[in-house]
């Protein structure tokens, strides 16, 4: 983290102004973010407080207080008690996290991104099926490992499993794609990390896992397609499972 930029807080809030009475918490945090990624605000910039960006926007604290809490999870802002919040990047730094935010406060159904998710993972797939280095295979291979060892410890299993995603991703040498899928997943996160409930479900997962492992190892694009797809099938139902009220 940089050092920590002079106190800009009244231009800040001069480039904010009011809101509508009555608007909701994702107006809140889409006004800061304009003002984010406007490019006038270097990283490490503090935000003025809770209180003096409510009354400059017109809305009570609480809808300040949950916006910047939503903006931290993603990344964007950074909460520290007793020091204030800060801006954690700059402007081209900040962009990526846009798309994320967007997909989150236009409500986007859990099976809307659920879909997407899995056309996203088969087209990995079959990418890195072509393209997976000796090293990418070993990635694969070691986060395999730790799922089968992370079988009885279902935290240690997910980590796992998401680094094999991870090193998928990478294998499939296509940066745009991994960040969309980072977006999603981020997401949907919040269910991935429990959607796995015990001994059984982690053993059915492995052995999918293991089948897509396989097919990139062998260089079977259309084999790594059809065996994420298998996958993702079995996962998405988990997740929406997970996601249902």
């Amino acid at each position: 983290m940089p050092a920590y930029p002079d106190d800009r807080s009244a231009e800040i809030t001069a480039a904010l102004g009011a809101l509508p009475s009555g608007t909701p918490v994702s107006e809140v945090a889409r006004r800061l973010m304009d003002l984010f990624t406007s490019g006038d605000l270097e990283a490490g910039t503090r935000l003025p407080p809770e209180r003096q960006l409510a009354s400059t926007l017109g809305v009570g604290r609480s809808a300040v207080r949950e916006a910047l809490a939503a903006l931290e999870i993603l990344g964007i802002v950074d909460v520290r008690p007793g020091s204030g919040t800060y801006l954690r990047g700059t402007a081209s730094e900040l962009l990526p996290q846009t798309l994320r935010w967007g997909l989150l406060i236009g409500s986007k159904n859990t099976a809307e991104l659920l879909e997407l998710r899995s056309g996203l993972e088969i087209y990995v797939a079959r990418l890195a099926a072509g393209r997976a280095a000796a090293s990418d295979l070993s990635s694969l291979s070691n986060s395999l490992a730790r799922m089968r060892t992370g079988v009885s410890d279902l935290r240690a299993f997910a980590r796992a499993d998401l680094d094999f995603h991870n090193a998928l991703a990478t294998a499939a040498g296509n940066d745009t794609l991994v960040d969309l899928l980072h977006v999603v997943r981020s997401l949907l996160q919040v269910y991935a990390d429990r959607a796995v409930h015990d001994d059984a479900e982690a053993r059915i997962a492995i052995d999918e896992h293991g089948a897509v492992f396989r097919a990139i190892e062998a260089s079977d694009e259309d084999a790594a397609a059809s065996a994420m797809a298998t996958h993702m099938a079995t996962a998405s139902q988990r997740l929406a499972a997970e996601a249902a009220p």
